[in-house]
């Protein structure tokens, strides 16, 4: 193949889509590790990056044995404001 023919991708498109697939690949692993689902811990190592995070997503709406809902994550998201006392 020669190297001019091959199509230039945007670097920050290539970071966006690593930052994507990272962040659903982690809270899928975790989610599946901390209920012992060991076929689908398996299952989303394996196919690795090749799903940009759908096949985690897929897991942890609609297979989890806890599925993880919206308001859930979005608290991922929330940050405390200095009014706020800890707890």
């Amino acid at each position: 193949m020669n190297p001019s023919n091959v199509p230039q991708i945007n670097p920050i498109i290539v970071i966006v889509i690593f930052i994507w697939t990272i962040f659903w690949k982690i809270l899928a692993l975790w989610r599946a590790a901390k209920h012992n689902q060991k076929n689908w811990f398996v299952a989303i190592i394996v196919v690795n990056g090749a799903t940009i995070g759908i096949l985690e997503i897929v897991y942890l709406f609609g297979f989890a044995k806890e599925k993880l809902t919206l308001k859930e994550l979005r608290s991922f998201f929330r940050l405390k404001s200095s009014s706020e006392s800890p707890k």
